[in-house]
């Protein structure tokens, strides 16, 4: 029985693809837009980044690659056995330019994320009162057109923060992709388990 590993569709897949060659895994070449392929004992799931975490918690992955970031917002019981060392970014608190840094003076504000889960215990923990925003895309442009006072995502260069006349003024965590397993897979299954893990380990 092939050993089912979920993958993001999205930013993490290029470096996942290098690092199982790196490693001698198997890895498809290029399959269009099958979501499924089956590959010398391996079976890939390509599903959106967000979902990687869901796959794996409810068994019907054994394992997968997720960025930090994903896994802090999902809130998913994995297994989190190894940190992959590529897609690194931050996630931050970023604000327009013009606006102040220091928001001890505000009582609330409003918040526009595709992180709602990470902001609202972020901004709880620092005792301020947040309104979160829910967004799927185009975070930035939410504080130029007045639907929020800032915004909580993730950058890697922060230059699109920059095009967008935004400012990172805090850090909320900092993210890469990890591996991650499903609990009752790693003992039913724990000798391919730990081939894999190793393999990766080495190549990371």
């Amino acid at each position: 029985m092939s050993l089912t590993v979920a993958l993001s569709k999205g930013k993490l897949l290029s470096g996942t693809a290098g690092l199982f060659r790196m490693a001698g895994l198997p890895f498809p070449e290029d399959e269009g837009r099958k979501l499924v392929v089956a590959l010398d004992g391996l079976r890939f799931l390509f599903v959106k980044d967000m979902d990687v975490p869901t796959y794996v918690e409810y068994g019907a992955a054994d394992c997968g690659i997720a960025g930090r970031d994903v896994l802090l917002e999902s809130g998913s019981d994995v297994y989190e056995p190894l940190d992959l060392g590529f897609g690194r970014c931050r996630l931050v608190v970023a604000r327009p330019l013009e606006a102040s840094a220091d928001r001890r003076s505000l009582s609330s504000i409003r918040v526009a994320t595709k992180y709602p889960r990470i902001a609202t215990a972020h901004f709880l923990e620092s005792g301020l009162s947040a309104e979160v925003v829910k967004l799927s895309g185009s975070v930035e442009l939410a504080p130029g057109l007045g639907l929020a006072d800032c915004i909580v995502d993730v950058v890697e260069t922060g230059r699109t923060l920059e095009e967008n006349g935004l400012v990172a003024v805090e850090d909320v965590a900092h993210s890469s992709a990890r591996l991650v397993v499903n609990r009752a897979s790693y003992h039913a299954r724990r000798q391919e388990i730990s081939a894999l893990l190793e393999s990766l380990r080495r190549a990371c």
